[in-house]
């Protein structure tokens, strides 16, 4: 009888993005109405939609063998689960989210010194009275539910907020002073399951495949037909860092060449390749690239 490993996945701003990155690895998944189980088309699998906050703490526990969360809130909960991969992406942008500590615009706080007696709302209370203790400075650090932009300066005197591009504290009239903790999504497991063999190689079989479907994003491969006596400068036009897979064909004078290569690089390149020599240029979609 197989072993069933309880998965949770992050619900939320990260939902969405968590489930396109499972399709992608060749996992069909879909969110039930007003259901807390995704169903996912591997019977091995259960999942568990938990918001990203809380994942560390259930799967410490044991309620869950493993889930996908931001490290931020691994440390925030000081949740003792293990790291078995990091996942970098987001709900936005490929790029780590970033904890920054803001102010008004206008505001006399220019470094952490400034933070002494001051009031902060964050929802990562523990991070900040963290930093905050790293920093000598001690504050007044409260919890925020939500809409913590707004809250300077009637409400607090600074923020310490998750951004990923900046825009929405721009709009709030709002400035950067400093980082606070940057972080990715994790692929996170009860110690106690990370431990047990099967469960262990079911989830690195998954970590592989999501990777995997990570690493081919943007990516597209290229095949073409050239002549053995133009070989030489058809692979003068692909990047330098590329490494070709150069056959032959069942016509000794030609040889078929293909590589994979950055999407948006593509349009430029095809034109330089037909006139290179290329012929029968085929440009086809890659969904996972495994090392």
């Amino acid at each position: 009888m197989s072993t069933v490993l309880k998965l949770g996945l992050p619900a939320g701003s990260l939902q969405e993005a968590t489930a396109d990155l499972f399709r992608k690895a060749g996992y069909k998944i879909t969110f039930p109405s007003r259901s807390y189980y995704p169903t996912i088309d591997d019977p091995e699998l259960h999942c568990t939609l938990i918001r990203a906050q809380e994942m560390g703490r259930y799967v410490a526990d044991g309620s869950l063998d493993c889930g996908l969360t931001g490290h931020d809130w691994i440390v925030e909960s000081d949740a003792q689960v293990v790291e078995l991969a990091e996942l970098v992406f987001s709900k936005v942008s490929r790029r780590p989210v970033r904890w920054v500590l803001a102010v008004p615009n206008d505001s006399p706080i220019k470094e952490p010194k400034d933070l002494q007696g001051k009031r902060i709302a964050t929802e990562v209370v523990n991070i900040t009275r963290k930093w905050l203790a790293g920093h000598g400075v001690t504050a007044n650090v409260e919890f925020s539910w939500g809409a913590t932009e707004v809250k300077p300066p009637k409400l607090a005197d600074a923020i310490v907020e998750v951004t990923e591009t900046g825009s929405s504290l721009r709009a709030n009239n709002l400035r950067i002073v400093c980082d606070i903790l940057t972080s990715t999504t994790r692929f996170v497991a009860n110690p106690a399951a990370a431990a047990d063999p099967v469960k262990r190689q079911k989830m690195d079989d998954l970590i592989l495949m999501l990777q995997g479907a990570m690493a081919a994003e943007g990516k597209v491969g290229l095949m073409m037909n050239v002549r053995k006596v133009d070989v030489a400068r058809v692979l003068a036009v692909l990047p330098a860092l590329q490494k070709p897979t150069i056959s032959g064909l069942s016509d000794p004078d030609w040889a078929d060449v293909l590589t994979i290569l950055d999407e948006d690089t593509v349009r430029h390149l095809i034109p330089r390749l037909k006139a290179a020599g290329a012929r029968g240029i085929v440009e086809f979609p890659i969904t996972k690239i495994i090392d």
